[in-house]
């Protein structure tokens, strides 16, 4: 199966600066969301994912309000999750959620399911963090089966069963797309496999190329499960500006803040600016620089990994709005025919 090559955003609304470096308010940030989704159509992104967080730096707490509201305002970009924190959720209510979207939208949303990077939806909605595995294998268990849209029979530890029970509304055209966003553990790889899902690779340290084994396994799992081939997609930090040295002076102190902020919580280092240009080179996982260097990279990335789809995350830290909305234009105008021309020339060298 051949899958075009999609663009896309992510973002985590994560709360930015004005002009004066105050903080703006979350409900300014959740507005300028709208407006950066309405402006990756303009530039022709495919997709703008939207994620789930329930702190303070981040003002999206639910992805698909947010994007009901993008929908009414474009209409060929495709919507989702990035991701959907499916273990702190009910299946049942994330489904219907994203079919309703589905339906506002004319067909263009798509969920992205995971784990997680943050863990304060656990305590927030009554989860213990000690079944973290099982409520996620669980709960995917029950999303697949309701993506058939006929009447489910389920049951598990982690909910109440089902029995012969209808859900709705239905999505019109086909199956809900529905990713699964994995952070690079095999098992996570082999269980996306295993229920035919596509996979979404989150690559937020080191180089891109370092998941190829992942991609791999993931191929091999659908056969060996017999099951068809599925896209795979990229998700990575990104900022683009006209040069490589003014990307980078715009957004590392706020990438640093942010980075500094969460490494507090779990114990890492302060981030320093030799690692965040390390991470900013060649081999790392930040798509950071002009419209040239990134193309180049993404580029690598997309045939190294046999990528369907690169997702940049041109949210960091509290990078202002204003900046995010040119990284955008640049990504849309520059990049993305920059990757194809690169593409094109390196399958006819």
């Amino acid at each position: 199966m051949t899958t075009p090559l999609e663009f896309g955003i992510d973002t985590f609304g994560d709360v930015t600066v004005d002009a004066d470096g105050a903080p703006l308010s979350q409900a300014q940030v959740l507005r300028n969301v709208v407006e950066q989704g309405v402006h990756a159509e303009a530039v022709g992104l495919d997709f703008i994912g939207v994620g789930e967080h329930h702190r303070e730096d981040f003002a999206v707490s639910s992805p698909e309000v947010v994007l009901a509201a993008i929908a009414a305002r474009t209409e060929r970009i495709h919507l989702g999750s990035a991701v959907t924190v499916l273990s702190s959720d009910d299946p049942v209510r994330v489904y219907q959620r994203f079919a309703t979207l589905d339906g506002i939208s004319g067909g263009r949303a798509e969920a992205i399911l995971g784990r997680g990077s943050f863990t304060e939806s656990f305590p927030l909605f009554g989860y213990e963090l000690s079944q973290y595995e099982e409520l996620f294998e669980e709960k995917l268990e029950l999303f697949v089966a309701l993506l058939e849209q006929g009447p489910v029979t389920w049951s598990g530890k982690t909910r109440a069963p089902l029995r012969e029970q209808s859900v709705y509304p239905r999505v019109e055209h086909g199956k809900l797309k529905t990713w699964v966003g994995v952070g690079g553990s095999p098992e996570s790889v082999v269980r996306t496999a295993r229920y035919g899902l596509p996979m979404m690779l989150a690559v937020i340290g080191g180089g891109p190329l370092r998941f190829a084994p992942f991609v791999d396994l993931y191929h091999r799992a659908l056969a060996q499960f017999q099951l068809p081939t599925q896209p795979v997609g990229m998700h990575s930090p990104a900022h683009i500006a006209e040069t490589d040295e003014l990307a980078q002076e715009q957004l590392w102190p706020h990438y640093r803040a942010m980075m500094d902020r969460i490494g507090r919580e779990r114990g890492w280092s302060p981030m320093t600016r030799g690692h965040f240009e390390q991470e900013a080179g060649p081999e790392g996982a930040l798509f950071v620089g002009s419209p040239e260097t990134v193309a180049r990279k993404v580029a690598t990335a997309v045939d190294g990994l046999g990528l369907s789809r690169v997702d940049l995350k041109i949210s960091n830290g509290s990078l202002s709005h204003e900046h995010l909305m040119d990284s955008i234009g640049l990504y849309g105008s520059a990049v993305v025919p920059r990757v194809r021309e690169l593409l094109t020339e390196a399958s006819t060298a």
